[in-house]
């Protein structure tokens, strides 16, 4: 099948009438094209999310509200189709596609009962016969880069606060994942949204991202990615001062104490690690657990984590396959060098054997034991289903090793004791903290990380005044 790209509110081939594969990861194989667009396409998108911006914003934002109630009703009328095609592009169960819809409605229905709460500033003057306002206006022409391990949620999780505030949003998924955003774009025509207002684009970072971010036209950049990817638009668009909101990649560290409710943790422990395969930028990368109680929670953990099978996402409730081939080559990779350096498998560590996983990019849940800080599994964010198990002396060892890294988007800890976590909530270097909490993600909260997981963030009102921007009025009456 060909799924074209969007432009003004009409379907389009590349310019050059090029084309992209797409693969199903459980497989392999090829089941979709999408146009692999062009430089030229780029300035089409440019052109036509610019010139709709103006009238756009001055629509109340009310009235902006309703395309988004609109765009979330025709998501949910299609519900099973966004499933399918969740699961067959992106390789989560079935189960874990239905969560991604549904909180992809969620982001469209809160930005659009945010319509009403969009506010500004009046203060006292100095000067007699003066009043201060202080105004926020939307940037203009916003860009949208998603990350391929939510091809759905990430695209509502961005459109919405933009298009609510006023702005246009160009939208480029990730290559590997790029059906769902045309099937997106096709509820956004449906919904009766004005031409222009969202414009999206399939390629190559080469041929598309690149003039994207590179464009003075863009005036703010939205980005799910890697810390290499968040640099790499960093840089492409210091020349313009272009305003970033960059959510970046992060191993967070899942902190267990001696003082921890043990079987709760284990199954937190689990759960937040081999989610959609362990492609979850907030999923527990290393565990950090008091060499008191180490040997009980391994042995637990083990127990639980051997429940977790592999098997086709579309019928299966376990784990589905990596979704790129080059992220399960990276995994591979991770393992292979951790072993060298001293740590040991006791769970899985391979990909699986037998027909049902020949053709996609599948790998067994795995744990490894005999970690330290200076391991590469615990070092480098491994993105995957291996999860590294680290013996610490206590709080004070897991805040150092949690703290050293260079990112910062999450971490985990797990105790009774509220001196300690009341000290990790001022000490803990980290965008968000879960307290003997599992893996979960509010769209009232706020999602950002600190150090090299980025700058900015999303969700609940802190999120939708990222895609705003002040202005001061002195008025003399």
């Amino acid at each position: 099948m060909f799924y074209k790209c969007f432009i003004d509110n009409e379907w389009i081939e590349a310019s050059d009438g090029e084309r992209m594969p797409v693969y199903n990861p459980a497989t392999g194989e090829q089941w979709a094209e999408v146009p692999a667009c062009t430089p030229a396409d780029v300035e089409r998108a440019l052109e036509s999310s610019q010139k709709a911006q103006k009238d756009w914003a001055m629509l109340p934002a009310i009235e902006r509200g309703k395309h988004l109630y609109a765009i979330a009703k025709g998501i949910e009328d299609e519900r099973d189709l966004f499933e399918e095609l969740l699961v067959k592009e992106q390789g989560k169960s079935r189960a874990e596609a239905a969560g991604e819809v549904t909180d992809t409605i969620r982001y469209m229905t809160y930005s659009a009962e945010a319509a009403r709460r969009l506010r500004g500033d009046i203060l006292p003057s100095d000067n007699p016969r003066e009043q201060l306002f202080i105004y926020k206006v939307p940037y203009g022409v916003t860009l949208g880069l998603c990350a391929y391990n939510f091809p759905l949620a990430l695209i509502g999780r961005k459109v919405a606060p933009a298009l609510v505030t006023g702005n246009t949003m160009i939208v480029k998924p990730h290559e590997n994942t790029p059906v769902t955003a045309s099937e997106f774009c096709r509820i956004v025509k449906e919904a009766g949204v004005p031409a222009g207002v969202i414009n999206m684009l399939t390629g190559t970072g080469k041929d598309v991202g690149a003039p994207l971010t590179e464009s003075p036209i863009v005036r703010m950049i939205t980005c799910t990615g890697s810390i290499r990817a968040g640099q790499m638009i960093a840089e492409a668009s210091a020349k313009n001062i272009t305003a970033l909101s960059l959510e970046l990649g992060g191993s967070a560290p899942f902190i267990v104490l001696k003082d921890a409710d043990i079987d709760a943790a284990v199954e937190a422990a689990v759960t937040a690690r081999f989610a959609n395969a362990g492609q979850v930028c907030i999923c527990n990368e290393t565990v950090l657990v008091e060499e008191a109680i180490a040997d009980e929670f391994t042995e637990k953990l083990l127990k639980r984590a051997a429940e977790v099978k592999l098997g086709d996402p579309a019928t299966n409730g376990g784990m589905g396959p990596i979704t790129t081939p080059g992220a399960l080559e990276r995994v591979e990779k991770i393992v292979a060098d951790s072993i060298a350096e001293g740590a040991q498998i006791v769970m899985g560590g391979k990909r699986p054997q037998g027909a049902d996983f020949g053709g996609g990019y599948w790998y067994e849940p795995t744990v490894l034991v005999g970690a330290t800080a200076q391991t590469t599994a615990v070092r480098e964010e491994i993105f995957g289903p291996v999860l590294p198990i680290v013996r610490v002396a206590d709080y004070e060892e897991a805040l150092s090793i949690a703290n050293a890294r260079p990112d910062g988007l999450s971490a985990y800890l797990w105790t009774q004791n509220p001196s300690i976590y009341m000290d990790a909530i001022q000490r803990l270097e980290t965008g968000t903290i879960f307290l003997n909490s599992g893996i979960t993600g509010m769209i009232q909260g706020y999602h950002n990380g600190h150090k090299l997981s980025g700058v900015g963030g999303e969700d609940g009102t802190y999120g939708i005044e990222e895609y705003l921007q002040k202005r001061t009025v002195y008025m003399k009456y």
